[in-house]
């Protein structure tokens, strides 16, 4: 078990990673794995994107993008709900990011499932059946405040907050239990396991998650994660590289993004800047799968164990405000796990 400087530690390191992660892939994300070669070579640190690239172009190297800022975002409309979560907030926190996105100019703004489900609730449509269709990885991507807030037991408990915060935008099986992985793998790091105890809670995370909101079709996320990552097993990098991009897939659907996160965090061993690495050189969505996987990475090391020099090249993150949240989020996960206790 984690002491409390631990926890806060392995909490920031789950925000900080998975921030390295999503600026690392800004450059490269909607590229082709030969697209990427040609424009940046092998990239192994932050660059500034091309200057034609669809949502990156204009941004400076190091910069964070919508999946850190949701992320974050939703961190603080989950502490400031208490234990309701309030979706009233969370579709309004959403929208005026937007907004703000928009008159910063840039071009990365919400993705499919979430954008649908807030035009329909702008129509009327109640949210818990806006986010009917929801089935991208937009909820995963940005879920990991609920693995820091969320003790990791009873997983009930962890999986059912999981679905609350996806219900306006991503109500469907498939974005539950995508989103429900990825908490638990960081809730499980952020107790003090490794990143292989961390991927084996997600999985049984992903089984349960699977069994609520509205089913869609598509491969069972827990089956595909743990295939994910047998697939990659003791292969080169370069070899799994080549298998996630042509047997897992690397598109914003769930059933790719998220189970190519695991193989990731795989080939990496667990390491958060070496998944980010990797992720970013994949292409397709390379800055949410690596935003999910050095982010799941970064909750089992801490951030005190991530890469400082790469932490200070971040652009677009206020580093004190991280840790404000980090730590109201601990505190609500400490006061969870005691009245658990007692409760018990």
């Amino acid at each position: 078990m984690a002491d409390a400087a631990e926890i806060i530690d392995r909490a920031m390191g789950a925000l900080i990673g998975g921030a390295l992660g999503d600026a690392l892939g800004m450059p490269t994300q909607l590229l082709s794995l030969a697209c990427i070669a040609e424009l940046y070579g092998h990239v192994e640190d932050f660059v500034a994107p091309a200057a034609d690239h669809p949502v990156s172009k204009g941004l400076p190297a190091g910069t964070i993008t919508d999946d850190t800022e949701q992320a974050l975002l939703l961190g603080r409309i989950l502490v400031e709900s208490g234990d309701r979560f309030d979706h009233a907030r969370w579709v309004n926190a959403l929208l005026d990011w937007e907004r703000d996105v928009k008159a910063r100019g840039s071009y990365d703004l919400l993705g499919p499932s979430t954008k649908r489900a807030i035009d329909a609730i702008n129509d009327g449509v109640p949210p818990e059946e806006a986010g009917s269709g929801g089935d991208t990885n937009g909820a995963a991507m940005r879920i990991g405040p609920v693995g820091i807030m969320m003790p990791l037991e009873p997983l009930q408990a962890l999986v059912a907050k999981v679905a609350e915060t996806c219900r306006a935008t991503h109500n469907t099986s498939i974005a539950i239990a995508s989103a429900a992985a990825v908490a638990a793998a960081v809730s499980s790091g952020v107790a003090g396991s490794d990143w292989r105890a961390a991927s084996e809670r997600a999985v049984a995370a992903a089984r349960l998650g699977a069994t609520l909101g509205h089913w869609v079709t598509g491969g069972d996320i827990a089956a595909r994660i743990a295939w994910a990552q047998e697939l990659v097993r003791g292969k080169s990098e370069n070899e799994a590289i080549r298998l996630i991009v042509d047997l897992i897939g690397t598109g914003v659907a769930s059933q790719e993004s998220v189970p190519a996160a695991f193989a990731v965090l795989e080939v990496a061993g667990g390491d958060a800047w070496r998944a980010a690495v990797i992720s970013a050189n994949l292409g397709g969505d390379t800055d949410t799968i690596g935003a999910i996987t050095a982010g799941m990475a970064g909750a089992c090391t801490g951030v005190s164990r991530l890469p400082q020099d790469r932490i200070a090249g971040l652009k677009g993150i206020d580093l004190a405000e991280v840790r404000a949240l980090a730590s109201d989020l601990v505190a609500v996960r400490t006061a969870k796990a005691g009245s658990g206790k007692e409760a018990a």
